[in-house]
This record gives C-alpha cells, structure tokens and sequence, in this order.
C-alpha cells in the first residue's frame, strides 16, 4: 500500500513554514522574533548597508537579492512565463541605502513575497518542479538567507 500526503496537508504545512520563515515565528523551527520581517525590523539603514567583510555581501544586498529570487521563481515556475538569461550578479550589486531607500526595499520584498504567497495559495494542481519544488526551493532559499543575515548581524551589532 504506497502511502501518500494530501495537497491540502502539503500546503498546510508549507504554509506554515513560509508564515515562520517571513512574518512570525510559530515554533516550528526558529527562535521567538527571528522570522526575516521581524529581523529586517531590527536593522538600520546603516546597518543594512555595513560589509560584513570584504568578501561578503552587506545585508541590504541579501535582501534585495531574496526580493529577486522570489520574483524569478514567480514569473519562471509559478506564473509560467519564459524567462531569458538570468543575472543572478545583478542581484548582489546593492551596496548602500539610505533609511527612505531601506524602508522602501523592504517594503518590496514584503510585497514581492505576498504576490508569491498569493500564487502558489492559488494553485490547483500541485505537481513537479515548477509547483512543488520552486515552493520548497523559495523555503529552503529564504531560510538560507536569513540566517546569513542573523550570522551578519553578530558582527554589525
């Protein structure tokens, strides 16, 4: 007998931990207060803007980069339409930001991110890696960067 989980009980539980990822902690897998909205609530213009190193990217750049990623994987897997070449650089190039230009940038990935959220709730056949796996890869991605971010924060702070 092949055992199988619902598409309901899937969403649910992916739900769930994009709600943790991004908006609030439920206690499922991170520290109270530590969902990326509530940490990028924590961190200034000047912050965002600091190098962690010279090798690595400041936290406005991380942010700007996960805003892009989610919008790739929206317009690719989710929204099926042909994406041409990617410059995944391109999303790494933001070095500094005023408080206007940090507000403004984390507004758009909350935005960005509700879009997402508003797609893939709207799906009716869960299958594949456009469906399952960009949802998966839009988690495992998020959560990466968070905690790059959290990591970046114990050197700025």
């Amino acid at each position: 007998m092949s055992k199988q989980i619902t598409t309901d009980s899937f969403k649910r539980e992916l739900f769930d931990l994009l709600e943790e990822t991004f908006e609030q902690v439920q206690g499922i897998y991170l520290d109270r207060g530590t969902s990326f909205f509530e940490t990028l609530d924590t961190i200034s213009a000047e912050e965002a803007s600091r190098p962690v190193s010279a090798k690595c990217a400041n936290i406005a750049a991380q942010v700007e980069h996960v805003r892009f990623y989610l919008q790739v994987l929206l317009e690719g897997s989710l929204q099926k339409k042909t994406i041409g070449k990617i410059d995944w650089e391109e999303s790494w190039q933001l070095k500094k930001v005023t408080p206007d230009e940090w507000e403004l940038l984390k507004k758009e990935l909350r935005e960005m991110y509700q879009t997402v959220l508003r797609a893939m709730k709207g799906l009716d056949v869960w299958e594949g890696e456009d469906d399952i796996g960009a949802s998966l890869a839009i988690l495992a991605h998020t959560a990466y960067h968070l905690g790059e971010i959290r990591q970046a924060l114990c050197v700025i702070k």
